[in-house]
């Protein structure tokens, strides 16, 4: 979908959000002081690029990105990228006050407890949560580790499909910035995705847990096709027909796997809970939200549970709204990444 003729193009940057089963784009650029979402677009992947050296699979991705930057008429090279939350190691440690230069070397020495890989073979970064409600002598440091032959691997990608990576950061970034913006909410955001279900902690508007189950909506739909003896194809029109909210039996198959994920949620509030951290509300994104139902599912929390909005922060034209409805749950995370101001 291409609106910068209604909008015009002026300082537009592209958010690339590549998935386990799927290569989200945003384009937004910043007019006439308005946030404008100028153009968007998915396309399927069958297949990961991992840590190995792989020029075949590398081609292959390139060549289906470069295809959905021309349908969706990106005019911007510029981007900001996110790799798969199965990739990156992210971790929220709490260090003693101290000068930049300390904080650089201490960070390096502690990031070898965290990242379950030597500090050669990946590329660490780390930035301090500037938090102005924290008064205590600790400072909270975000720290992200990503394994450089998936680095080299995917800007690989992006410069076979002409584009220029300003920068690259973690979805829960990119998920607070769409979501909640610069309200400093408290809350959980649930990101559902095909393959994989990040839980993200939010406090004051701050990350301050990231956690990844290997659990999504392909899990899911798999589930269904075992037990109708069905095949894929049927078992997701069922999964998207009846959800959990129908009174026939494929609720009772997939709520095992809903309530894994439930009860994770439900352990790190009691964590929370027991700091008086008081969680608002519960956002629910990702492709594997849409599932009708889920959240009267997560009801019983005791919290307020509702689906994210990741087009609250941009403008649009109105008649596109019905059409962006059915698939801004699965651009949060492109949306936000286009958001990111330096």
């Amino acid at each position: 979908m291409f609106f910068s003729k209604l909008f015009g193009k002026k300082n537009s940057i592209l958010g690339v959000d590549i998935g386990t089963s799927s290569i989200k784009i945003a384009q937004v650029s910043h007019a006439d002081k308005k946030t404008l979402l100028e153009t968007y677009g998915i396309v399927n992947i069958k297949y990961q690029l991992g840590g190995k050296n792989d020029d075949v699979a590398v081609a292959q991705m390139a060549q289906i990105l470069k295809s959905l930057l021309e349908k969706a008429r990106v005019t911007s090279k510029r981007c900001v990228i996110s790799f798969p939350n199965s990739s990156v190691f992210t971790s929220v440690i709490s260090m003693s006050k101290m000068t930049d230069k300390e904080l650089a070397t201490a960070v390096e020495f502690e990031a070898k407890k965290y990242v379950p890989l030597p500090l050669s073979d990946v590329d660490l970064s780390w930035s301090v949560i500037a938090d102005p409600t924290n008064s205590s002598s600790q400072t909270k440091v975000l720290l992200t580790a990503v394994p450089r032959q998936i680095t080299k691997n995917y800007m690989q990608v992006f410069s076979m499909a002409g584009l220029e990576p300003e920068v690259g950061e973690i979805e829960a970034l990119a998920l607070i910035r769409s979501l909640i913006g610069s309200v400093p909410s408290t809350c959980v955001i649930i990101d559902i995705g095909a393959k994989a279900t990040g839980l993200n902690i939010i406090e004051n508007g701050f990350l301050r847990l990231s956690r990844n189950l290997n659990i999504g909506g392909d899990t899911i739909t798999n589930k269904i096709a075992e037990s109708l003896n069905v095949s894929i194809l049927r078992a997701e029109q069922f999964k998207k027909d009846f959800g959990v909210s129908s009174a026939t039996f494929i609720p009772e198959t997939i709520r095992p796997i809903l309530s894994t994920i439930k009860n994770e949620v439900k352990q790190l509030l009691t964590i929370y809970q027991s700091q008086n951290i008081k969680v608002e509300k519960i956002l629910l994104v990702g492709g594997g939200a849409n599932l009708p139902g889920l959240a009267a599912f997560f009801g019983d929390l005791s919290i307020k549970v509702e689906l994210g909005n990741p087009l609250l922060s941009v403008a649009y034209p109105s008649e596109s709204e019905s059409v962006l409805k059915r698939y801004s749950l699965s651009l949060a995370v492109a949306v936000g990444l286009a958001l990111r101001k330096e």
